[in-house]
């Protein structure tokens, strides 16, 4: 499967495009901005990226999960052409595409008919308490083939996967139905949703996702690190392990939704050793675009208070930090780590060794968060990453 490769930069277009706060500020439409975009797709393939994954795309009424048509390219970002050509773009530089599926929710103006929202005894169901989101009604057959029609569209255009929103929110046999319609067609495609909790490896099992968002890895990463904890994480990655006897995880240290992880971090020394984590254990692996050059930006519970991790890109890109570079490129020399077994070899407060294995070979990440040198008592094979504050 090429998603044993995939390492996907991921990006919020809306922001990243610097377009207005609303669809309806838009004072002329459209704006071709996606061409800002494809100006990066070189930075993403020089950073050892293989594919491009969008945030939302669709005509929406603001943030772009708020959704009024998926048939149609949002016009603060451009058309339809301006569309095939990102993807054309992308596809001539061997990079692959996903689109940010948001199928739980709906805007108040969705285009859709209203008979599809889901009712309860004071009304029209909203999304987690956001009254202008309201939650399409998936036992309807009409909203599953709504569903499969809007995939198979985008996937006609060239687009290569999805992720799916909210997919936590949505009862796994909609997933499963609707993917098994869209893989008769596209038996390639891939898709993963998004669970911040739950039992993940049951979710995938019944929905047929071929992969699940890993926010418990995420967690466990950045607040191992703060703490000086490294056995929160020897937890997380024995969990993480277990996952792999039913799915490969999609794994980050930043994403659309969360503080960035210079600014999650105590100290911006360790955002290393949380990128060394990342690249060097099982999953499909994703760099938060702007992460690669230390941005800040704190995630806030406010109107707007996504606004710090969502910004707006310069015309071209700098230059990003190497060690990404550097361990992404670890990553790409060793595709075997997309399955890897990852074992603790030694465990303290502030250091740990972990070894991941598979198909007869295996590396093994020596981390140090303290201010003193460390000896691991262990030998250490050839094929070893050693980083250290």
């Amino acid at each position: 499967m090429w998603t044993d490769h995939a390492i996907w930069w991921h990006v919020y277009p809306l922001g990243f495009t610097g377009a207005e706060r609303a669809l309806a500020d838009l004072t002329d439409e459209p704006h071709h901005r996606f061409g800002r975009l494809e100006d990066w797709l070189d930075h993403a393939i020089e950073l050892g990226c293989s594919g491009l994954l969008l945030g939302p795309v669709f005509a929406s009424e603001t943030h772009g999960y708020d959704t009024i048509d998926h048939f149609r390219i949002d016009p603060r970002l451009g058309t339809d052409e301006d569309f095939d050509q990102l993807v054309a773009a992308a596809h001539a530089r061997g990079l692959r595409v996903a689109l940010d599926g948001v199928f739980n929710h709906v805007a108040r103006s969705f285009a859709g008919p209203h008979e599809w929202f889901r009712r309860t005894d004071e009304g029209l169901a909203s999304f987690e308490g956001h009254e202008h989101l309201v939650a399409l009604d998936h036992d309807l057959p009409a909203v599953r083939q709504y569903v499969v029609d809007v995939m198979t569209h985008w996937m006609a255009r060239g687009v290569d996967a999805w992720r799916l929103d909210a997919a936590y929110a949505v009862p796994a046999s909609f997933w499963r139905d609707v993917l098994a319609e869209v893989r008769a067609r596209y038996p390639e495609a891939w898709f993963f949703g998004e669970l911040i909790h739950g039992d993940y490896a049951a979710y995938a099992q019944e929905s047929t996702l071929d992969s699940i968002t890993q926010y418990e890895l995420w967690k466990a990463i950045w607040s191992s690190l703060n703490d000086g904890n490294f056995y929160e994480l020897a937890h997380a990655v024995e969990r993480h392990d277990q996952l792999l006897d039913t799915f490969v995880p999609q794994t980050f240290v930043g994403n659309h939704d969360v503080t960035r992880i210079a600014s999650q971090l105590s100290d911006e020394r360790h955002v290393g050793h949380a990128v060394a984590i990342l690249f060097t254990i099982a999953g499909v692996p994703s760099v938060y675009a702007g992460d690669e050059f230390g941005w800040q930006g704190v995630k806030e519970d406010r109107e707007g208070g996504d606004d710090a991790i969502r910004q707006q890109f310069p015309d071209k890109p700098g230059k990003p930090d190497p060690l990404y570079q550097e361990l992404i490129g670890v990553r790409r020399r060793n595709p075997w780590l997309v399955r890897a077994r990852t074992t603790v070899e030694h465990l303290s407060n502030e250091a740990v060794a972990l070894k991941s294995s598979a198909e007869g070979q295996s590396l093994t990440l020596l981390l140090n968060v303290s201010d003193e040198p460390y000896h691991f008592p262990l030998e250490v094979p050839p094929h070893s990453w050693k980083l250290t504050t």
